[in-house]
């Protein structure tokens, strides 16, 4: 597994780089910031450590410009400790938040986890397809329509997978939040609101021509989610 290091302090990234190497992993550390994104498709890794305070543009935008082309985990490293941050670091489509000074153990932890998840497990119980309304369904943490698709990421498959086992049910954001706790995610009440949303975005520009994506999962207010 290849790990990228996006940390402008050089010192501290090749330390991280050394820690990782040392834990049996691949790692590469970037000392262009004008151009992160083609510095991520030369290097084509499976994990980024992505630090927020960065020249040019923060790591909210260049998370932002890796989400657009993969899935790749990213894991934010950051002294900044605001819930604020960590809320953006979700919206932007990062996966987990680390903040500096860190203890290594935990870090490894944290990248071990991430790595199963995104490469080893894969979502629900088994070789099912579950129809979301009778023309879209999901497979295997992805969402098809007619004959398009989109992948989802682990935390949207997991909201889907829990709302689609309770069909016809309000799933309280209560529950919503532990079952994604359960898999290591940072998740609060604000980042479930916009863990939601891009999930209900996606849902819309899949089947923007055939079926109203953002009614498929509806609000109740102030309890939770249902898909009838």
């Amino acid at each position: 597994m290849k790990i990228l290091i996006v940390e402008d302090d050089l010192i501290l990234a090749g330390e991280l780089a050394l820690l990782c190497r040392k834990w049996g992993y691949e790692a590469e550390y970037i000392k262009n910031f004008q151009d992160i994104t083609a510095e991520f498709e030369k290097r084509r890794p499976d994990l980024v450590l992505m630090d927020i305070n960065l020249p040019y543009y923060d790591g909210f935008y260049w998370c932002g410009q890796i989400r657009e082309r993969s899935d790749v985990p990213v894991l934010f490293l950051s002294s900044r400790d605001q819930n604020a941050d960590k809320v953006m670091a979700m919206a932007s489509g990062g996966d987990d938040y680390v903040e500096k000074p860190f203890d290594t153990e935990l870090l490894l932890v944290k990248i071990r986890s991430m790595l199963r998840r995104a490469y080893e497990y894969r979502p629900g119980t088994g070789n099912y397809r579950e129809y979301i309304t009778d023309k879209m369904y999901y497979e295997k943490g992805m969402v098809y329509c007619q004959n398009c698709q989109t992948e989802l990421t682990r935390s949207e498959s997991k909201i889907m997978e829990a709302l689609l086992e309770r069909r016809g049910q309000v799933v309280s954001r209560e529950k919503l939040m532990m079952i994604l706790w359960k898999t290591d995610e940072f998740v609060t009440d604000a980042s479930l609101t916009v863990l939601v949303s891009r999930l209900r975005a996606k849902l819309r520009e899949l089947c923007r021509e055939d079926v109203d994506g953002s009614g498929v999962i509806e609000t109740k207010k102030g309890i939770g989610y249902y898909i009838s």
